[in-house]
């Protein structure tokens, strides 16, 4: 397995999923008797199961837990389609855990999920190629040991996964700078008269993410999406598997500050039911200026539910407070002033404080730190 190992885990502020999981990587890799695409760690087989967890049929020694929510078709799609010629995109809302499982299955497969571009409005096809050291070229001119290769060239001379996230905000140019890399799996250098070509070794592939929100702003070429598989990730809508994916996500980020704090089930259940009837709302506005801002994610509910955690620990509570709760969801959602504040006030009085009087208990407290939250917002 590649060591991206470069500090003690402790100095990490947030470690990879190849490190995070080190352990368990190396034993589903000393039980794994399965065929392995090209230089693949892990088989396909045992790819899903570091993914999707392990399950008695398996007949494994030890568990291994779950770490992406969804349909598992969907990952077994992901998983076949990265040991084809074609280039995996996933295609989701903000929040549907697009990335996590492109860090996931570049761990899984070749051991390290950080070549990584982030795609943006100012991304450069030098970012996805390559650069120069400039100093060293004006020392002794263009040459291999000048050149700084891209993450995605990186992933290339090792045989790995290159992850390009956010692929659609990029402009088009830039996107179309794949299409050479995915087709040929070689990067030309014109700069250099010999030695001018990376070619890619096998295992080599590249896994984008897009935002389904995104779509319209710098459309894929059809010449790029057909070097693609695309695959929908969509949003979360049961609400135990909501349930598991935030208290999976929120112990986890908590882990990192050291602590543990009680979160009562009764809570839980009241956020998960606010985003519930907050998707329903949205779903019934009739105009995009009735809609918050936010796209209403799992991702968002383990925001409101880490920001609570962390305001009850760090100001005396021993467990989490529902008032405190409501302030962050409230905190959360808010993003267009005053759009987002009278949009969610509306909603505040014609649902939540209608199943606080309906459900008292918690829900009373959590429907005044909202109410509050807002009402410093008007000022």
């Amino acid at each position: 397995m590649t060591d991206t190992k470069t500090n003690s885990d402790e100095t990490i502020l947030r470690q990879p999923a190849e490190i995070k999981f080190r352990e368990e990587l190396a034993y589903l890799a000393s039980v794994d008797n399965g065929p392995r695409p090209f230089a693949w760690q892990l088989s396909p087989r045992m790819v899903r199961t570091f993914v999707l967890g392990s399950t008695p049929s398996g007949k494994l020694d030890r568990p291994v837990a779950q770490k992406w929510y969804g349909d598992p078709a969907i990952a077994e799609q992901a998983i076949v389609t990265l040991a084809s010629d074609r280039g995996l995109l996933l295609i989701g809302d903000p929040g549907t855990g697009k990335s996590w499982l492109a860090e996931l299955l570049a761990a899984a497969v070749c051991g390290n999920s950080t070549y990584v571009v982030q795609g943006t409005a100012g991304t450069t096809e030098d970012q996805i190629k390559y650069s120069w050291n400039v100093a060293m070229v004006i020392a002794g001119g263009q040459s291999r040991q000048s050149l700084i290769p891209s993450p995605i060239m990186t992933a290339m001379q090792g045989g790995a996964l290159g992850r390009f996230e956010e692929l659609t905000r990029c402009t088009s140019d830039v996107q179309d700078a794949l299409i050479s890399i995915l087709s040929e799996k070689y990067i030309a250098i014109p700069e250099l008269k010999t030695d001018n070509l990376v070619f890619a070794r096998p295992g080599f592939n590249i896994i984008g993410t897009a935002n389904s929100r995104d779509r319209g702003v710098n459309e894929l070429s059809a010449a790029l999406k057909r070097r693609f598989n695309f695959v929908h990730i969509p949003v979360v809508t049961n609400k135990q598997m909501e349930r598991e994916i935030i208290l999976f996500r929120t112990q986890d980020l908590l882990a990192r500050h050291g602590f543990a704090i009680d979160v009562p089930p009764t809570l839980l259940d009241i956020l998960l039911q606010t985003f519930a009837d907050l998707r329903e709302a949205s779903g019934a506005a009739t105009a995009e200026d009735q809609r918050l801002e936010s796209a209403l994610s799992t991702a968002e509910q383990i925001g409101v539910l880490e920001d609570a955690i962390l305001h009850s620990h760090y100001f005396g509570a021993a467990h989490l407070q529902p008032d405190i709760l409501g302030r962050s969801l409230v905190g959360t959602l808010v993003r267009r002033l005053p759009d987002d504040v009278s949009i969610l006030n509306k909603f505040w009085h014609g649902v939540v404080e209608k199943r606080s009087e309906k459900e008292k208990g918690e829900w009373r407290p959590f429907a005044e730190g909202g109410k509050a939250a807002m009402g410093i917002m008007k000022r």
